[in-house]
């Protein structure tokens, strides 16, 4: 049973109206209530919840998959936090960065690039192409779905080559990008998806949510194998 943290700069919704009126009780929460499942074993934290944001080791340690929302507060995350998420995703525990969390201080670490983007804030309608069909994390997903309104982003993005194209996000200006990526450091598997501007309704997306859900599946750890002795085993000499 996999044990997931959502984490969520938690700012925007107690500034911003407008975000406010679609996250009432911030996205870490509307993510926690949308992807409870009896498999899973969910948990928030946020940039204040206390001095290390909600990232003890302890927390951390018994993290499988963390989820991470950021946007404006990229810096006030302490360095050695950060530190210590990217050390737990080389030694196992999954990553799915979602929407500016391609500028967290965790992200831009395990990417070793400055991640950064072409981007509009408009109402620029978003088809997602699903350009991995038999992937675990389209399982269930239309080969197509719209976002009425995103904020746009578009290439060149700069991280490394992923390892798997999972989805192609196309702005009604004309505007490509790769939305949806995947890479491992170390042991730990990592999953960038764009959608998820804090001004749309894009995590009461029931694909959008499909996607995360398969995501954290796809992204656990899978269980650790034993390997003590067996008695069936022959010495050899």
């Amino acid at each position: 049973m996999p044990t997931v943290t959502i984490w969520n700069e938690f700012v925007h919704e107690r500034t911003d109206k407008k975000v406010k009126k679609i996250y009432p009780l911030g996205i870490h929460e509307r993510l926690r209530e949308a992807l409870r499942a009896d498999d899973l074993v969910i948990s928030t934290a946020w940039l204040d919840k206390d001095d290390e944001h909600g990232f003890s080791e302890e927390v951390l340690a018994s993290t499988d998959v963390l989820l991470w929302w950021g946007h404006m507060a990229h810096e006030a995350v302490r360095e050695d936090v950060a530190a210590r998420v990217a050390a737990r995703v080389h030694g196992g525990m999954g990553f799915i960065a979602l929407h500016s969390a391609h500028m967290s201080q965790p992200f831009t670490r395990l990417m070793g690039t400055p991640c950064t983007l072409r981007w509009r804030e408009s109402d620029d309608k978003c088809v997602l192409w699903n350009v991995a069909p038999n992937h675990p994390i389209t399982r269930g997903v239309p080969l197509h779905f719209v976002l009425e309104g995103e904020e746009m982003y578009s290439e060149y993005f700069n991280i490394p080559q992923p390892e798997e194209l999972i989805f192609i996000s196309v702005f009604e200006g004309g505007h490509g990008f790769r939305g949806g990526c995947t890479f491992t450091r170390g042991t730990g598997k990592i999953f960038y998806f764009q959608p998820g501007h804090e001004t749309y309704p894009s995590y009461h997306n029931e694909n959008v949510l499909k996607v995360i859900a398969n995501g954290i599946r796809w992204a656990a750890p899978a269980p650790a194998r034993d390997f003590r002795h067996n008695a069936s085993m022959q010495k050899v000499i």
